[in-house]
């Protein structure tokens, strides 16, 4: 897909039979829906260089491939798609390993459908979060006698890499850096797909209007911490955590407004870490303050380890990094000096203040015309041509770029028809896009990118007459959204505590899905944000729930070879009060919509719903009619505003 970065920011381009040995592995074949990216040259380039002397100092027992980059990124950079490059598996989350003789990767329920159809024979997919499943460790514990293994460790963690050193070394092996990434040289081999250059594009800042909060407000802040933990400097490697500190965006990473930079900060000054050439005039102005104050400090991108060195020797105090640095940053800093742990950042961004709060509903509710006006085009049309998932996506698109502040898609919209739908994260391709129809269920999760905000919503429909069962496994997911949405929990609940509200209804006739249940979303920033959210696994850093927080609300269900069903709802946390007190727990918070679309009633079963619920869903339509038609009024878009009102009918 391609969209548009508007209002002072340079235009980009977005681009939107297995057989089972035990259950949590699969050998891939080929799947006649897809065809298998031919990756074979990278990753026999690989093996090669794992051998040569030049590279490392023996030859390599293995070597591990993550998906991130240099900065933990979950969405990437093209020239960061390692892992794609040596697989051809694109999803976001997974990890490589590479032997002389295997090739394993390992990814979560997500993606297992998708892996499976986009890796050649060459690979065998290790299906993580399934209990049998063997971890990247023990798997190289068992099948490796001796040897060392190799990683970039620019590319792991500090925290991530400690563990899996100590579990490799009582096993006889050893974890090794690797300072040249093996996988670029190998990528460099293969002259007819080689790596794409990194992206250059200009930064640009992001007005008060949208942040609310100055860059030496949140400065001062960050001071305030470093002296509470007795650190001498602080230092910034997430991408998201850069921007939202200095109120500044980029567009390095489709979808993702960041930019490549790391950040410093001291009790006397502040270091920006960047491609001087991505700094504009207006920039530099955004990063002085008036009457002589204090000013960022910008140095090349490439110089972050020879600050981190230099501070370690002119200094006395902590090092402070986050516990996901990187092993090639914390490595510079003596294990007794380092602090690693969530930064002040982090923790600051994921409570949003009120004017990002005000302009998460702002955004919500534009954001949700756009979807309406899709929604009653695609009833309109459908019986007139074919609309794919692709065509659809793209139409969808132009209705979100009319609105005021799109910057472009959140990420790239996952248009699923049938089948298609039960591959949770899909996404359509030329050879993959089913026709959207009345005879199908069509799951569509989208989202966009606004100054005021970012959006990310799931509404599953059908055309035409959906079957019992569908409508059943649809009620159930629902009830579980609204179970969450309606929970009233204590002040700082971890959100592992409510997963089970979600899931509840489907566990009672024996089905579940295979993915968290919320997770964060940054305001103009990343779509998925740490360090909260809701899962039946426990997020390390989540500092437990809290009024301001944005999270997402989606339970789904999924029938390999048949049909997707996932809702999602943006909610923010509220306080609420209750009818009694307690001092120990004197704040209860309860969830309240961002999102404001309509959920289509032809696929409920009102006979499943209590009072209760239904009194929930038609309260929220309420609330999509008093939020939306306004917008769509506004717009003179007559036909998409009565379609909102007959979807939000009140129901039973």
């Amino acid at each position: 897909m391609r969209s548009l970065l508007l209002l002072q920011c340079p235009i980009r381009n977005l681009s939107n039979y297995r057989y089972k040995i035990p259950n949590y592995l699969s050998t891939v074949k080929l799947c006649s829906t897809m065809t298998p990216k031919d990756n074979s040259m990278v990753l026999s380039g690989l093996r090669k260089v794992m051998k040569d002397k030049r590279y490392v100092q023996e030859p390599l027992a293995a070597y591990i491939v993550p998906s991130c980059d240099a900065h933990n990124s979950e969405y990437l950079a093209d020239v960061d798609t390692r892992r794609e490059a040596v697989s051809g598996f694109s999803g976001s989350a997974g990890t490589a390993i590479v032997t002389q003789s295997q090739a394993l990767m390992w990814t979560d329920g997500r993606y297992h459908l998708q892996a499976v159809k986009e890796m050649d024979i060459n690979w065998t997919l290790m299906k993580d979060g399934l209990a049998d499943t063997p971890s990247q460790a023990d798997w190289l514990c068992t099948s490796l006698g001796s040897g060392q293994v190799g990683v970039d460790p620019m590319m792991m963690g500090a925290t991530a890499w400690s563990a899996l050193a100590e579990r490799l070394e009582s096993s006889g092996l050893q974890l090794v850096p690797v300072e040249t990434n093996l996988v670029d040289l190998a990528w460099a081999m293969n002259v007819s797909n080689p790596q794409p250059a990194r992206p250059e594009s200009q930064v640009f800042p992001l007005e008060m209007q949208f942040t609310g909060r100055s860059w030496q407000d949140k400065v001062e802040e960050v001071r305030r911490n470093l002296k509470e933990k007795g650190a001498a400097v602080l230092i910034l490697s997430a991408l998201d955590d850069v921007a939202w500190m200095l109120n500044l965006r980029g567009s390095d990473i489709a979808f993702n407004p960041v930019f490549f930079s790391y950040a410093a900060v001291t009790e006397k000054e502040v270091v920006l870490f960047i491609n001087p050439a991505q700094v504009t005039e207006q920039v530099r102005h955004a990063l002085t303050t008036e009457d002589m104050g204090e000013s960022v400090i910008i140095r090349d991108y490439q110089t972050i380890k020879d600050y981190i060195s230099c501070t370690v020797a002119s200094t006395a105090g902590k090092i402070w990094l986050s516990d996901t640095a990187s092993q090639g940053l914390v490595c510079l800093v003596p294990a007794k000096r380092r602090l690693l742990r969530v930064t002040p950042i982090t923790l600051m961004k994921n409570i949003k203040n009120p004017v990002e709060l005000a302009g998460f509903d702002a955004c919500h509710d534009r954001d949700s015309a756009a979807l309406c006006q899709y929604f009653c085009w695609l009833e309109m049309t459908i019986d007139q041509g074919e609309i794919t998932e692709i065509t659809g996506a793209d139409r969808l698109e132009k209705f979100r770029a009319e609105q005021e502040h799109f910057m472009g898609l959140s990420f790239p919209s996952i248009s699923s028809v049938g089948p298609n739908g039960a591959i949770i994260h899909y996404r359509p391709a030329p050879d993959t896009a089913r026709p959207i129809t009345r005879t199908e269920l069509y799951l569509l999760d989208s989202g966009a990118q606004y100054r005021d905000g970012t959006t990310d919503v799931t509404r599953t429909i059908h055309l035409g007459t959906p079957t019992l069962h569908e409508k059943e496994c649809f009620t159930r997911v629902l009830k579980g959204m609204i179970g969450l949405a309606t929970a009233v929990f204590p002040n700082k609940t971890k959100g592992h505590c409510l997963d089970s509200f979600a899931r509840q209804h489907l566990w009672q006739v024996g089905l579940d899905y295979l993915h968290g249940t919320g997770h964060g979303v940054g305001s103009f920033l990343n779509v998925h944000e740490g360090p909260s959210g809701i899962s039946w696994r426990v997020y390390p850093n989540d500092p437990g729930l809290q009024a301001g927080m944005i999270l997402s609300d989606e339970p789904g269900y999924y029938e390999d070879g048949n049909f997707g069903i996932r809702i999602e709802t943006l909610v923010k946390v509220v306080e609420v009060k209750t009818k009694f007190t307690m001092p120990s727990k004197s704040i209860f918070l309860t969830f309240e919509p961002v999102t404001v679309v309509p959920i289509q009633a032809k696929m409920i079963l009102a006979e499943l719903m209590t009072q209760q619920e239904l009194d929930w869903l038609n309260g929220y339509h309420q609330a999509c009619r008093d939020r939306v038609g306004p917008v769509l009024k506004q717009m003179g878009r007559t036909e998409a505003l009565e379609w909102l009102f007959r979807e939000t009918q009140p129901i039973g």
